[in-house]
């Protein structure tokens, strides 16, 4: 329970933490581009099963392994895809989070 908290919990809070600090002005259009990092989920079918509570999706899931968490870091640096790149992190260190209460 503590541990699906924590998850679902960092998936929607901290994007909308950083939308508040940093994108003031815009924090809406901000928060709703970052939580379309959730995105890169779609990887979890091509798993069997789709969903097993005791996996960690770091190196697991295509989406979720090593050259593309390069690549959406590398996303965070222009500032055309910086939400996009933040949204990305945000959901790679969450599923971390998970992967450490494991």
């Amino acid at each position: 329970m503590i541990q699906s908290l924590a998850h679902y919990g960092s998936h929607f809070l901290l994007p909308l933490a950083v939308a508040l600090l940093f994108f003031k002005s815009n924090w809406k259009v901000a928060y709703f581009i970052m939580l379309a990092g959730l995105l890169i989920d779609i990887d979890h079918v091509l798993a069997t099963p789709v969903f097993d509570p005791n996996r960690c999706s770091i190196g697991f899931h295509p989406l979720h392994s090593s050259f593309p968490i390069l690549f959406y870091i590398f996303l965070c640096f222009p500032k055309k895809s910086r939400l996009v790149g933040l949204g990305l992190v945000i959901h790679i260190i969450s599923d971390s989070v998970d992967c450490a209460l494991m």
